[in-house]
């Protein structure tokens, strides 16, 4: 009808230190904001959001989709967020302290600024929901995992299942009818394998520590090591969730110098170049090891910021992977997706943009037609 606005979904995506704000219609963002530093102030978050909304092109918010990196056992599926529901995920807080209490924010303040739409929260741990017995299960006494719901969620899963979606497209095949490992590269990284479309293990578990190394988070260690890091008076608990949360990773591979590859790749220096290799080697074999969930490789498809612009560590990860039939990819340039492998190789290798934004839009409307 002429004179009627579109209807857009606002997405919320609170990152550990960051926020990004998208109007999308038809999967198209028709207005965007990124801050690098989100402050905790809730008035402050108040006017980011009321100023985000006030310099939108004309439409009518009709619903939002709120990131939910952590959800525990209570959310393991998009649902309307109300004051239960919130009450319910404030009690995992503590499993993802560098997202969940932010986004509990954002979506407190998003709700105060649109009480009349329905908000609601897509978890990141949605994707793995399938995984089998035998690829949740931790080798710890029954009574801890009972008691405290002990089991690997995986994280990333927007990302993933937006980069599925586009490697149905690249490889012209339907997810049913593939085999194939992601790798969701960036501030925070993990590795998925996919088979028939259900994601049937992934390197996170039940927190997003867990894994390959990351930008200040240390990935997989030795629990015996900090056992005895924790005893003999040689480090508090706090000390130690700061550490390993804060300042390890490429940060702390690179001595202090950054957590971002960028800025390792343009420094050369020792550290950092020890930085990138073991950043690599350690992805390298996460993809190797989440092969051994799938009957065959497919395709490699690597997504998230690093994943999709940093040829040099995409380069690096695949030297690691001969054994698997992947070579180093041909292209180092990508648009939005591509396939960045020669045609004569035996395992396709793509790139796909991380589009989390489009993906929780998607969710958020789904949800309201179930």
């Amino acid at each position: 009808m002429a004179g009627t606005v579109p209807s857009v979904a606002l997405t919320v995506n609170a990152g550990s230190s960051s926020l990004r704000l998208d109007l999308v219609r038809d999967d198209e963002v028709i207005h965007e904001l990124y801050v690098e530093r989100q402050t905790p102030d809730p008035d402050a978050i108040d006017r980011t959001i009321e100023g985000f909304l006030r310099e939108a092109p004309p439409c009518e918010v009709t619903v939002a989709g709120h990131r939910l990196v952590h959800g525990g056992d209570a959310v393991r599926s998009p649902v309307i967020a109300d004051d239960g529901v919130l009450a319910v995920v404030r009690r995992y807080a503590d499993l993802a302290p560098l997202h969940v209490p932010p986004a509990l924010a954002l979506i407190e303040a998003a709700r105060r600024r649109l009480p009349g739409i329905p908000h609601v929260l897509c978890p990141d741990t949605a994707f793995h929901a399938g995984m089998p017995e035998v690829a949740y299960t931790y080798a710890l006494p029954f009574e801890w995992r009972s008691a405290y719901g002990l089991r690997r969620y995986g994280f990333h899963g927007l990302s993933y299942a937006w980069a599925l979606q586009r490697a149905e497209r690249l490889l012209g095949r339907p997810a049913e009818a593939m085999h194939l490992v992601l790798a969701h590269l960036g501030g925070g990284s993990s590795v998925c394998a996919v088979r028939e479309g259900v994601s049937v293990d992934t390197s996170m578990g039940f927190t997003p520590l867990e894994g390959v190394p990351m930008s200040t988070r240390s990935g997989s260690v030795d629990p015996g090591m900090l056992l005895w890091l924790l005893s003999g008076s040689r480090l508090t608990l706090n000390e130690l969730g700061d550490g390993l949360e804060h300042r390890s990773g490429l940060l702390g591979l690179s001595n202090g110098r950054s957590g971002d590859t960028r800025d390792l790749v343009a420094s050369g220096d020792p550290a950092s170049a020890l930085a990138l290799a073991v950043f690599a080697h350690r992805v390298g074999r996460e993809i190797a090891a989440a092969s051994t969930s799938l009957d065959r490789l497919d395709a490699l498809v690597f997504t998230g910021e690093i994943g999709w612009d940093q040829p040099e560590v995409r380069h690096d990860v695949c030297l690691r992977l001969g054994m698997l039939g992947i070579l180093p990819p041909a292209r180092d340039q990508v648009d939005d997706e591509m396939i960045v492998s020669a045609p004569e190789a035996a395992v396709p290798v793509l790139v796909v943009r991380p589009r989390e934004e489009l993906q929780i839009a998607r969710e958020a409307l789904a949800a309201l037609s179930r």
